[in-house]
């Protein structure tokens, strides 16, 4: 597989397929409080895409995932299933949301502090956010992949964190993952060189403890092997002649 170049038409779809998805994240945010069910969460979103949005929720039956959104809590790296689990005053989550309109996806995910979250807790998320903008801001056309993961990888380790290595960002676009692999570490100056029209997901994992994860039995959920906290936020971003384009960006990113 070849890394598709977008046509501006192609483009477009996508800025509209992003922008829906960042207002499901925008939609859902009061509804995140302690003793929601992520499950109910997973219902108000589906119901929400599919009867508001009129999109499809890319997840639901992707390689058999069972839901229509991912929920990833406390020590949860990725691709939480969501269930009857209450979410208690204290947690962190990640919500990650890909929709379909037009045959196009747009991806995104964001942590949410439930109740009253411990300082370290809350660092995890900040310095992860602050991660992924490190990132993003590499973006421009002669860049390379790995200048991405380089930026993140750095400030990570700066903060005493670790990064993720088995999951990794993505092209995207009529399909859920395109290349290239966007790995969340690496060296300066390597792998892929960004052209315009490109358009990716940046989404690092952080770990407070190792960065080592594993594969629950029910075949998704990634958890941290030694049980410490994971944080995650994700964008779609395009590629521009001068730079780059957020194109899940929400209302109070702007």
């Amino acid at each position: 597989m070849s890394i598709i170049i977008k046509t501006e038409n192609e483009i477009e779809k996508m800025r509209i397929a992003g922008r829906l998805a960042a207002e499901v994240l925008e939609m859902i945010a009061p509804h995140v409080v302690p003793g929601v069910t992520t499950d109910q969460l997973d219902k108000i979103c589906h119901d929400y895409i599919v009867n508001v949005q009129k999109a499809i929720p890319a997840p639901l039956n992707y390689h058999g995932f069972p839901k229509s959104i991912c929920t990833s809590i406390n020590h949860q790296v990725c691709h939480g299933i969501p269930s009857e689990k209450k979410l208690k005053s204290g947690d962190i989550v990640n919500i990650d949301i890909t929709v379909i309109k037009d045959e196009y996806h747009g991806d995104t995910s964001k942590m949410f502090c439930v109740g009253e979250v411990s300082p370290h807790a809350k660092r995890l998320v900040n310095v992860t956010r602050e991660a992924m903008f490190l990132g993003i801001e590499q973006v421009k056309p002669g860049a390379t992949l790995g200048d991405i993961g380089h930026a993140i990888q750095k400030h990570a380790e700066a903060n005493r964190y670790s990064v993720v290595r088995e999951f990794c960002g993505h092209g995207i676009g009529k399909k859920f993952h395109e290349e290239p692999q966007v790995l969340h570490y690496g060296k300066a100056g390597t792998g892929e060189v960004l052209k315009a029209g490109m358009i990716l997901t940046i989404e690092p994992m952080l770990n407070l403890g190792k960065r080592h994860v594993k594969v629950l039995a029910d075949g998704w959920t990634a958890v941290t092997k030694d049980r410490t906290l994971s944080a995650q936020w994700e964008h779609t971003i395009l590629v521009k002649a001068d730079g780059y384009e957020i194109l899940t960006l929400r209302q109070e990113e702007m």
